[in-house]
């Protein structure tokens, strides 16, 4: 008898562990995990927090329309605190404890870098929406900001043109991390092909963090000295606001030498005053101040979600080139997952291949079929007074990505996957 009573419990607590199970498999079913991996401290987190709430937004946005196959989207939230290695941490928690079928994050090449043994391992999928310096091709990434065909090799080819100033001299300057030095080596090959001797080429770096570029920026008088000269900045980060203030602090402008920056948008420019800075440059693939109704609507729907959300400085919010790119990547994504009817990464990543949009930058652009880059326009804009950007020269329309430079010896055959 005794034997019979607790084989009954032992098969009911069996029953409400099995229905336990279901219930929670299913709840989790409801929803579809989508990770977001941005820094929110430390010296990035100037450029990434604004990539984090615009993906929040367009989650939102992508919810209050159904979701995606009837699903809500969900996001994960980690902070990877601009460490490098935290970021590959980051990544194996979200892809392997919050199981997240999806990572939208990364905006330095090193924290990419860092995260991509783990993508491979896991198969876990990642956009990633930031300018970069190429020679890289990963399946399990898709890349939503630019090559850079799409926007170095565009610049200096401005910046040597007789409208953008005629520049004989260069001084390259970033930060010391993997793409500033290989866009620089990209760079410094294509001025060689251009006839530029290694004599006219200034290159120099600085740690993550730098904050006095009172002898930089003296260094660069001097060097202009010697011929029409233009820096190319890959500055990342918070070190963007004391290198532009002193710049206006010497009393250098665009006219003497102007700078053309990669790395900054209106989101860096807000804390900074952009006064004495009228007429530098930077090039891209988006500026806010590109007219035509998309872009209208999409810079109205982040100023009414900075204002409804309270966010930081909500009153002076803007958007910029990785907030489109983070804001293409999501929807593209979510085009991909309703055409393979799933959100397996193979079958995703076999759908995203054609995909299009039509984005805010003015254009309805298309994800390759082969090398998992998105064709984009390039603009270069110069600093206006308000911070904002006014578009002097921009490309025909959208420029195919070339992964691997061909100013790199070697790289005729590896533009696909």
């Amino acid at each position: 008898m005794q034997r019979r009573l607790v084989l009954k419990q032992l098969t009911a607590a069996s029953l409400l562990a099995m229905a336990g199970g279901w219930v929670s498999t299913a709840a989790a079913a409801d929803t579809i995990k989508v990770g977001i991996l941005h820094s929110l401290s430390g010296t990035m987190a100037i450029s990434e927090t604004s990539l984090k709430d615009v993906a929040l937004m367009t989650i939102d946005e992508i919810n209050a329309k159904g979701g995606v196959m009837g699903k809500k989207l969900e996001p994960v939230i980690v902070d990877p605190a601009s460490n490098w290695p935290l970021f590959a941490e980051k990544a194996r928690q979200l892809l392997s404890q919050d199981k997240v079928d999806v990572v939208f994050g990364c905006w330095t090449s090193v924290s990419r870098k860092s995260v991509l043994p783990v993508f491979k391992e896991l198969n876990g999928l990642l956009f990633y929406p930031v300018q970069y310096e190429g020679e890289e091709l990963e399946k399990n990434v898709f890349y939503t900001g630019a090559a850079p065909n799409q926007q170095a090799i565009p610049a200096v080819e401005y910046l040597m043109s007789e409208d953008g100033g005629g520049a004989k001299r260069f001084v390259l300057l970033g930060t010391d991390y993997v793409y500033p030095r290989t866009t620089n080596k990209i760079l410094r090959a294509f001025l060689h092909s251009k006839g530029v001797k290694d004599s006219d080429i200034d290159e120099v770096y600085t740690p993550f963090g730098h904050s006095d570029y009172q002898t930089i920026v003296a260094n660069i008088k001097k060097f202009a000295a010697g011929g029409k000269t233009a820096v190319i900045s890959t500055i990342n980060g918070d070190s963007n606001v004391p290198f532009y203030k002193e710049l206006g602090n010497a009393g250098l402008k665009a006219t003497d030498v102007p700078v053309v920056a990669f790395s900054v948008g209106e989101e860096e420019l807000r804390g900074v005053d952009t006064k004495p800075l009228v007429g530098h440059l930077a090039a891209w693939n988006y500026f806010q101040s590109i007219k035509n109704p998309v872009n209208a609507e999409f810079v109205k729907k982040w100023k009414d979600y900075a204002k409804a959300k309270n966010l930081p400085n909500a009153a002076t919010a803007v958007t910029n080139d990785p907030m489109e790119a983070t804001y293409i990547g999501i929807h593209m994504w979510k085009q991909a997952v309703e055409q393979a009817k799933t959100t397996d990464v193979d079958k995703v990543i076999a759908a995203m291949g054609g995909q299009k949009f039509t984005a805010p930058d003015g254009y309805t652009i298309e994800m390759d079929k082969t090398n998992h880059h998105l064709h984009k326009p390039v603009y270069i804009g110069e600093v206006q007074a308000d911070g904002q950007f006014n578009v002097v020269w921009k490309s025909k329309g959208p420029i195919r990505a070339q992964p691997w430079s061909p100013y790199i010896p070697g790289n005729e055959s590896k533009q696909g996957l």
